[in-house]
């Protein structure tokens, strides 16, 4: 069968990631397997290291609270909570603490969509105009002038691949001050009381800032993405994640708001001003009580260690979980090797690189080492505004997931574990 996920010059990568330590006898521990680090190559002992650097991290105020989860074999290996979830209250981090993990959404929208790639749906290397007839001529940027835009015509259309590895020419907004995040910020692109229907018909309307295929732009590829996964099923977006993605592999706690039940778990988001950590949001008065509008497949969803975990081992898992398969091995192989050309890379934030990343169907790849991050060779995931991030690595058949809810984006916490826990393989 034709391979149609990826073209014959790329190359397939693997992927690493990081792993935890703390076991006790509760409700998680009889979902997922638990293991003591020995059991399944780690060392406890350097394991036992990362109580004190979050500590350290926390004392010099550059987080608040977190939750660390690592997993190696199948098996939860370390899972623990650190310091508060709000410094107003006092409230400790509990490990069950609902988080807003942003673009953390965007790995399980990829999902999404790549189930109905398998189902023979949605083609990667089609236009993406057949099924958003809105991108049908879409104009890329030359240049500004007194009269506004001067475009050029698309050299290719941009494709589901292209929504999927950021490189359909589409931008942001809020990070980029180009001309076209200027008109992306003034249309209101991702206003919360758009629809994803809405915010699409807008993005289609603007230029592209690239030609596709050529550069790596983030952008709000995936929740053009969700549109099309809407248009595609019929279903809306909420209810095709629900019935495909949560239910399957049972996440309780992950969705696009908090019930009522549930609403004391969120935690607050924090910021440093003055040198002291305060809270940006209160869970009080969050929008996240109430259903959105904006079904953002690109940062709507909130979820827990414990859910997120479960995702994540359906990938390493090779798109299955406990004998519920999501994906096709190699659909997962696909998605997790680096799809850009070497021109587009590294990817970067701005004028910040990720050095040595790639990216795949909807995840960035590491395909050389890099430091200051410790990122090895193979390693794949993704990060959220909020400074939540995951790994997988598949060489060491391993998972690591950091959570913690602070604004500005930081990278503290991942720097400081990451070598923590590649140290603690022994085997």
């Amino acid at each position: 069968m034709k391979n149609c996920f990826v073209k014959p010059a790329r190359e397939l990568l693997l992927c690493a990631g990081l792993t935890w330590i703390t076991l006790a006898p509760v409700a998680w521990s009889r979902e997922l397997p638990t293991a003591k680090p020995e059991d399944v190559g780690m060392s406890a002992a350097q394991l036992a290291r990362i109580g004190p650097a979050v500590a350290a991290l926390m004392e010099k105020n550059q987080l608040a609270g977190a939750i660390t989860m690592v997993a190696r074999h199948g098996k939860v290996v370390y899972f623990e909570a650190f310091g508060k979830s709000d410094v107003a209250s006092g409230q400790p981090m509990q490990r069950d603490a609902i988080m807003r993990f942003y673009s953390m959404t965007k790995p399980i929208t990829s999902v999404a969509a790549m189930l109905l790639v398998e189902e023979g749906k949605v083609g990667l290397d089609e236009p993406l105009a057949k099924y958003l007839p809105e991108f049908k001529g879409v104009q890329v940027l030359v240049k500004t002038d007194s009269e506004g835009f001067v475009t050029e015509p698309a050299k290719q259309a941009p494709t589901v691949r292209d929504l999927l590895r950021h490189t359909a020419g589409l931008t942001y907004g809020f990070l980029g001050n180009t001309p076209v995040d200027q008109a992306y910020n003034k249309a209101g692109v991702l206003s919360a009381d758009n629809t994803l229907a809405d915010l699409t018909r807008k993005v289609s309307a603007l230029p592209l800032l690239y030609q596709p295929g050529t550069k790596w732009n983030y952008s709000v590829s995936a929740d053009v993405l969700a549109r099309l996964v809407e248009v595609v099923s019929g279903k809306s977006f909420d209810a095709f994640l629900t019935e495909r993605i949560f239910q399957p592999l049972d996440l309780h706690d992950t969705g696009f708001y908090v019930p009522g039940d549930k609403q004391a778990r969120l935690a607050a988001v924090h910021t440093v001003e003055r040198g002291q950590l305060k809270v940006l949001a209160q869970p009080l008065t969050t929008n996240y009580f109430q259903p959105p509008k904006l079904l953002s497949g690109g940062g709507g969803l909130v979820s827990t260690a414990r859910d997120y975990m479960r995702f994540c081992q359906m990938l390493s898992g090779g798109g299955q979980l406990n004998g519920q398969r999501l994906l096709r091995p190699e659909t997962v192989q696909a998605m997790t090797t680096n799809q850009l050309p070497p021109s587009a890379m590294p990817i970067s934030f701005g004028i910040i690189p990720m050095l040595g990343a790639g990216f795949g169907l909807g995840f960035s790849v590491q395909v050389e080492s890099s430091w200051p991050s410790a990122a090895q060779v193979g390693e794949y995931g993704w990060s959220g505004l909020a400074s939540t991030s995951f790994w997988i690595s598949p060489k060491d058949d391993l998972v690591v997931i950091l959570l913690q809810q602070y604004l500005p984006y930081s990278i503290q916490l991942d720097q400081t574990i990451k070598p923590i826990v590649y140290h603690a393989i022994t085997e």
